[in-house]
């Protein structure tokens, strides 16, 4: 016979992984629809109802995307956007996440977090005027600099929890042993926080990776990014399904390879000095 702690447990366990499976469920069925829809032809991908498990697989769709678009360049121009935003978002997030939490700068950081609720769309016009007079439009600079803006407050909030959990001493020894307040955070605090290095590194590359409002108005032929490539395959007459679907499934893809790969990396991060003794 069940006991009713054992029982309890049970149930617990059960809506756990009931909870989980109806979060997944949605998001592994938009997955699984996109990939389907990108291997049909377009006179099944156009057609209704939709059928999801019985239909003709072609790989015209994938062949179309690279021969009719320069897809390799826009991969190129994501992969130079993104990692330049998270690389500069480290270089000037970390000495202020870290000055935040040192000097318990309370403040600045609710600032921070405050611009970062701010609509992106708020940005665009003084962006473009701005980058417009400095002749930066269609460049990577200007791209980079905008997708800062969404990654650099997530690093630096984010940031903050992780030197906040550094003992003091640490740091005070460090000083003492004759290195400056650099040193110390660069000898110290940064290689205790390399958990949360790399997950908010993954998850600044995965918003640029995605970004598309800042993209859409700056970028031009030269600087066009997959997102805004997928955007452009839409046409006003006809939409061909396939391609399309194609386009989306291979800018999903990394994006979901990478953090596969890489998951145990930012529960790590995520999840370092949650719990105090």
């Amino acid at each position: 016979m069940v006991s009713g702690k054992t029982l309890r447990k049970q149930l617990r366990t059960a809506g756990f992984y009931a909870l989980v499976i109806a979060v997944m469920l949605p998001t592994v069925f938009v997955f699984y629809w996109m990939i389907t829809l990108s291997l049909k032809p377009q006179v099944e991908a156009a057609g209704y109802p939709p059928s999801f498990f019985r239909f003709s697989v072609t790989f015209k769709g994938y062949q179309e995307v690279f021969a009719k678009h320069p897809f390799l360049l826009y991969t190129w121009n994501s992969l130079v956007v993104a990692v330049g935003s998270t690389l500069l978002g480290l270089v000037v997030g970390l000495p202020a996440a870290y000055s935040i939490a040192h000097w318990r700068q309370r403040g600045l950081a609710l600032t921070i977090l405050a611009a970062r609720m701010i609509p992106g769309i708020s940005y665009l016009i003084p962006w473009y005027i701005l980058f417009r007079n400095m002749k930066m439009v269609d460049t990577y600079q200007a791209l980079i600099l905008t997708h800062l803006v969404v990654g650099l407050p997530i690093i630096i909030w984010v940031m903050i929890g992780f030197f906040e959990d550094i003992p003091p001493e640490l740091r005070d020894a460090a000083l003492i042993d004759g290195c400056s307040y650099y040193g110390a955070f660069l000898r110290v605090a940064v290689p205790l926080v390399k958990p949360g290095i790399v997950a908010t590194s993954i998850l600044s590359f995965i918003f640029s990776w995605n970004n598309f409002l800042f993209s859409v108005i700056l970028a031009g032929r030269n600087t066009r990014t997959l997102p805004i490539a997928v955007f452009n395959m839409i046409g006003y007459e006809e939409i061909n399904w396939g391609p399309l679907a194609a386009a989306a499934t291979l800018i999903t893809l990394p994006v979901i390879v990478l953090t596969l790969i890489i998951q145990r990396h930012i529960v790590a991060g995520l999840t370092f000095g949650a719990v105090k003794g």
